[in-house]
């Protein structure tokens, strides 16, 4: 039985309001936003400084700057909580988080390398949702983006998150066996979700042998 749903995306495709519909229907808790709150009131920063880290690694000047620090003799003085949030730090956090998200179940789960945290378990249905460049940009503008900046948007997220998930799971982005389902967001938000439903409940029919083909995928 599917407990956790986890969606990861391409940006501009539309997977936040698709996860927000797929929550309400399901009656099952959205950590998409939450799931920024939640890591914002455990490291005791704001929810902008969490944004700004989120599915992407570290600089490499920052990187070489914590080395130093982390071998100076100032070690020992307090730093500002903005300074030591990092990439590593929300990484943890976040597997934390899953384990948490994964214990109470009835959950629906954006990005922030969930699918991978929870690769191993037989409860939880892991979709990647993606679309042409012309339709994330056109997403993205009807959203309120100027189309400029849509277009810059487009072009550099997702490369942050190749990296990050190269950087931090050592696999390739999106990696392809990992998920029950991979859907092309072109065909509307209301096809999406029926297509996500329809194939819950197709794999829940079948034997419990079958749906852990899917489970504990080798990453590289």
């Amino acid at each position: 039985m599917f407990r956790i749903i986890t969606l990861e995306r391409e940006y501009g495709c539309g997977c936040a309001n698709i996860a927000s519909e797929l929550a309400n229907r399901l009656h099952w808790k959205l950590w998409d936003q939450s799931l920024t709150e939640e890591i914002a009131r455990q490291a005791h920063v704001d929810c902008g400084t969490v944004e700004r880290r989120a599915e992407k690694i570290d600089g490499a000047f920052y990187r070489l700057a914590k080395a130093f620090w982390r071998g100076s003799y100032e070690r020992s003085m307090p730093l500002d909580e903005r300074q030591t949030f990092d990439a590593d730090c929300m990484v943890k956090m976040m597997e934390d988080i899953s384990a948490k998200i994964a214990q109470e179940g009835n959950a629906v789960v954006v990005g922030r390398g969930a699918p991978y945290f929870l690769r191993e378990r037989d409860d939880t249905f892991r979709v990647f949702l993606y679309a042409p460049r012309p339709e994330k940009v056109r997403r993205l503008v009807a959203a309120g983006t100027h189309p400029s900046e849509a277009e810059d948007l487009v072009d550099t997220v997702d490369r942050e998150r190749m990296a990050f998930i190269k950087h931090y799971f050592n696999a390739d982005w999106p990696t392809r066996s990992l998920y029950h389902l991979m859907i092309n967001t072109v065909v509307g938000n209301e096809k999406v979700i029926a297509t996500i439903l329809d194939t819950m409940t197709l794999l829940q029919s079948q034997t419990p042998a079958t749906q852990s083909d899917m489970r504990g995928v080798a990453l590289k």
